[in-house]
């Protein structure tokens, strides 16, 4: 990894709702209104099951977030992410889109693997996939998998999909069994294959993951709040483990400031935006609010704009 990466501005995408009759019309005008104001990236989320335990969510030894709540309760309504990013991509042109995160350990990886290539080769290169190992055990005990072992499962998931997307006639492991001269086509059209960026708090075992799969860090809990104090340390274990830190995209959390009237403070949030950036994140990804009687196309494109002007010229 090496050079310096251009700064990127992404919108979270809320791709779920509390409401019990769900009306996702705004979120697909709000997808194609980002593609054609300029901002470069739509992150969207992941839950494939609840259980009853949300609460679980405040525990940052499970996974969790310390104070954190779970966004909707166990009947909220969210949109699958791969499925929802194949949707979007056929209706926008420019746009990236990136799942932040995904629990790609809960899918199978060799139908992983397949879907992501075959939504890269429709989307022409325009998918990032950061996956994480999530918090909440009902998910995996509900796809029949040990909640204790999602590290490894995440690491085993990786490594079929990046195999896949590497061989033309690859050997993996399937199980307890070693399968080989296994073929599966289309290739991703990205170099390297779809960019996995990896989620979670410093750790040697994140270090070694991003090594050996990622282009880019999640950070997640603290990490994520101080970015000039982690970052430094995740770079300096990514070293000791045989990896070159140098072209790491780091996620930075966006806080979008106001003004006392409540109006929106561009100058002031480029500002953050500029010492994020200088504390090592590449991909700013933030919540970008429009009111009903606004054109979320202007709103973005104000955003976009001032961005694209700070950092790009």
């Amino acid at each position: 990894m090496t050079g310096h990466p251009v700064p990127r501005l992404g919108i979270h995408l809320q791709n779920f709702q509390e409401d019990d009759h769900p009306d996702w019309a705004r979120l697909l005008a709000n997808a194609e209104a980002a593609d054609r104001s300029g901002i470069d990236k739509l992150v969207v989320s992941d839950h494939v099951a609840f259980g009853e335990r949300l609460d679980e969510y405040a525990r940052p030894e499970v996974g969790g977030v310390a104070g954190g709540r779970q966004p909707t309760g166990p009947d909220g309504h969210w949109l699958e992410p791969v499925t929802l990013m194949s949707f979007l991509a056929g209706r926008t042109t420019n746009v990236r889109f990136a799942s932040h995160v995904l629990l790609a350990a809960l899918r199978r990886p060799i139908v992983l693997a397949k879907s992501l290539s075959t939504l890269d080769v429709l989307a022409d290169g325009r998918i990032d996939i950061g996956v994480g190992v999530g918090w909440q055990r009902e998910e995996y005990d509900a796809a029949g998998l040990p909640f204790d072992d999602r590290g490894r499962l995440l690491d085993e998931c990786l490594d079929l999909c990046t195999t896949m997307w590497r061989d033309r006639a690859a050997t993996i492991t399937a199980g307890d069994a070693t399968v080989e001269r296994i073929h599966q086509m289309p290739k991703p059209v990205q170099p390297g294959g779809v960019p996995i960026w990896i989620s979670g708090r410093v750790s040697r075992r994140v270090a070694r993951r991003l090594v050996r799969f990622g282009t880019g860090w999640i950070p997640w809990g603290d990490d994520a709040d101080d970015l000039a104090t982690s970052l430094p340390r995740l770079r300096r274990m990514m070293t000791d483990e045989g990896g070159d830190p140098g072209g790491l995209r780091v996620v930075g959390n966006l806080p979008t400031q106001t003004g006392a009237d409540g109006s929106r403070d561009v100058p002031s949030t480029m500002a953050v935006a500029e010492q994020l950036v200088d504390a090592g994140a590449t991909d700013l990804v933030a919540r970008l609010p429009v009111a009903a009687s606004e054109s979320a196309e202007e709103v973005f494109g104000l955003w976009a704009e001032a961005f694209h002007r700070r950092f790009r010229t």
